[in-house]
């Protein structure tokens, strides 16, 4: 980024109150900011880092009223979380917004590369396969054959996208993903061993999702595991065969959802979420964080705990198993006491 402060200004529809032709280089919190750089203040708890920060530039609400002398150059917005959001983007964008094919990549002929894409050095495209306009593949990615790719993608480093995967547009894939590896699916034998199934479907990615680092996504065993629009992955999450995941849906680090699960739209999942497999979960739930689920979940529930059931219910329970020694001990000189 190497822009001023009144082209910034323009970008998120905000208004200047000092320097308009200060330089900008970099993103900075408030209280670590330097010249050059520019932050926001949206929480009041940071309100006392206005006054003595360093950051060139600070974007604040449009009503923000400094009750002392201000250094910086404040850009006033209706909304300066929403706005900053806008910069960041606008900041990944530009260190991202490369164009060309590295000389060390290995390209099958029968491949296609859309306008405006970059794949960069010791990325392997096998046969047959599609990448869109404007997509972004860092080094070390593998994409094999049929697998199609749609506009304004981000492949971040040493991501895995296996054969027949389908991917929509505007999707980001950060590091160390595998996407399309083979669902675990085994058939007990009557001699104690197992038989591996084979599994012949694919991965559905919709538009608009982002996949944190180091997740695997199974391909099915027939049909697809579908991830739909919108949905956002955090790090290290387990997505199992023929898993379907609805609109929009946010799952947080190290969840697990075991094969055939079926979830529905908008829900929220906490780190380290269980859910076993065939399950139907509705839309709108919220699972709190380490809960394991083991039956269906009906629409605009909250659970947690393992089993996980209701939240209200788990904190009353909670309550009760808190005080369970002293309930144990009252109940044992209660015994002695007969």
């Amino acid at each position: 980024m190497n822009l001023t402060t009144k082209q910034i200004a323009e970008e998120i529809n905000g208004t200047i109150d000092g320097n308009s032709e200060i330089k900008i280089s970099q993103l900075s919190k408030i209280e670590e900011g330097g010249k050059g750089s520019i932050s926001f203040l949206a929480n009041p708890k940071y309100t006392e880092y206005i006054y003595s920060t360093k950051a060139s530039a600070v974007v604040v609400s449009n009503d923000f009223n400094p009750s002392e002398k201000v250094s910086t150059t404040l850009i006033r917005v209706k909304d300066p979380y929403q706005s900053f959001t806008d910069l960041l983007e606008l900041y990944n964008y530009n260190k991202i917004d490369s164009k060309g094919i590295g000389k060390t990549s290995i390209i099958d002929k029968s491949s296609s590369i859309g306008d405006n894409a970059f794949i960069d050095e010791y990325v392997i495209i096998k046969e047959n396969s599609i990448i869109g306009k404007n997509c972004n593949v860092s080094s070390h990615s593998f994409i094999g054959s049929n697998v199609k790719i749609g506009d304004n993608i981000v492949i971040y480093a040493g991501v895995k996208i296996l054969d027949d995967t389908i991917i929509g547009d505007n999707c980001i894939i950060h590091s160390c993903s595998v996407i399309g590896s083979d669902g675990f699916g085994f058939a007990p034998l009557k001699d104690g061993s197992y038989k591996k199934i084979p599994q012949t479907g694919n991965v559905l990615i919709k538009d608009n999702v982002e996949i944190g680092s180091n997740c695997t996504i199974d391909r099915a065993t027939i049909g697809s595991t579908i991830i739909n629009n919108g949905v956002k992955f955090d790090n290290q999450i387990q997505i199992a065969h023929n898993v379907e995941i609805g609109e929009n849906t946010v799952i947080a680090g190290q969840c697990g959802i075991a094969g055939s699960t079926k979830i529905g739209k908008n829900c929220m999942f906490g780190g380290q979420v269980g859910v076993i497999g065939h399950l139907k979960i509705g839309d709108n739930v919220k699972i709190a964080a380490q809960s394991g689920v083991t039956s269906d979940i009906k629409d605009n529930q909250t659970i947690q705990g393992m089993p996980a059931i209701p939240s209200m219910n788990f904190n009353r329970s909670y309550i009760h198993f808190k005080n369970l020694p002293e309930i144990v001990k009252k109940i044992d000189k209660n015994n002695k006491d007969k």
